[in-house]
């Protein structure tokens, strides 16, 4: 299995004592992914955000700056708002990326679960599913044939062009980002890709019939599940002592979820929600290292995941907090759930 991290670089809504700004936001983000290298983690993924609170709108830019500092971590977008984005600009960029890192790069694909950019780059929110649908088709044919033509309803047609530049790899890995939706998880098994499921509120346990749906589908489909890979990524926090990692990332975390929560109708957190979280069938992975191992490997025996992802830069959190915990994460963690199961690093 691969252990790796991801974020979507959070910074200050307004200026005071502790506050981030994006500029200080993306100069330690390639300090976080330097370090998530160095101590031997095998992804990092860097989400899109069209959003005042978040610096990362361009997450195959700020990956080439961390591909230049970096040698064998995997570099991906966690995810590519796609629905509202070019196939073709996602698969140069990407490409570039590949080439620059010497062949670590991939895409996350996903629908996107904020709605900022559709206004923005001119596209109606109704067509959420439709363009998503059509421009997964055509990226997938953007990386299986370098001379393209293609036609569709949401896009202008493509008439053998070619699209260049070509990555390093021959396939371009391409994953499909899904937030808990049956039918998307379908859609990436009669596809055979890869799908990574976002895990950030519930019982993980209710999460498990997912993956079920999704290699029974891909059989279906006439493809080999054992060939598909499947990631869960999560929210949680890695310090010396459980109690600590929970006391730093509560008022972070909280402070996001409660913000996000206003949005969309949810009620508020507090600390007894966050506490319960934290528990075996809880969704937050956050205590020392030996407990995070352990919720990790009981997760994996859940899912059978190959790949495990963990977001613990959540909201205005001190730089130095957020490097000790990727360094305990895979100094700590990693050689823990290496040892019980095996991963890409072991291998």
């Amino acid at each position: 299995m691969e252990l790796g991290l991801y974020t979507f670089a959070d910074v200050s809504l307004a200026p005071g004592p502790g506050s981030i700004s994006p500029h200080q936001r993306m100069r330690d983000l390639i300090e976080e992914i330097e370090l998530a290298d160095q101590v031997g983690l095998d992804v990092f993924g860097l989400g899109e955000h069209h959003r005042p609170d978040y610096a990362a709108s361009a997450p195959a830019v700020a990956l080439a700056a961390a591909a230049e500092r970096t040698k064998n971590i995997k570099l991906t977008s966690a995810v590519t708002v796609l629905s509202s984005d070019d196939p073709v600009r996602v698969f140069q960029q990407f490409a570039t990326l590949d080439l620059l890192s010497d062949g670590r790069a991939e895409i996350m694909a996903g629908r996107g679960s904020f709605i900022e950019s559709f206004p923005l780059f001119g596209y109606a929110l109704e067509d959420y599913d439709d363009l998503y649908s059509e421009k997964l088709a055509l990226l997938l044919k953007i990386r299986d044939a370098e001379r393209v033509t293609w036609e569709g309803a949401m896009r202008p047609a493509i008439h053998d062009r070619g699209v260049y530049p070509r990555p390093l790899q021959d396939k371009l890995p391409i994953w499909v980002a899904v937030g808990g939706t049956p039918q998307s998880v379908v859609r990436a098994a009669h596809l055979g890709l890869p799908v990574a499921l976002a895990i950030i509120g519930g019982e993980t346990p209710r999460f498990a019939p997912l993956f079920e749906l999704y290699r029974r589908a891909a059989t279906q489909a006439g493809h080999d599940p054992a060939t598909l890979k499947t990631s869960i990524n999560v929210h949680g926090f890695v310090a010396e002592t459980t109690d600590k990692a929970a006391d730093l990332f509560y008022g972070p975390q909280a402070e996001v979820m409660d913000r996000i929560g206003r949005e969309r109708g949810w009620g508020p957190t507090n600390r007894a929600h966050f506490d319960a979280a934290r528990g075996p069938r809880g969704n937050l992975f956050v205590g020392e290292p030996e407990l995070v191992a352990e919720k990790i490997i009981a997760n994996h025996k859940l899912f059978k995941n190959d790949r495990f992802l963990i977001q613990m830069a959540i909201g205005v959190q001190p730089h130095a907090n957020i490097m000790k915990a990727i360094e305990l994460f895979g100094t700590k963690v990693a050689p823990l759930v290496r040892q019980e199961i095996g991963t890409a690093k072991a291998a």
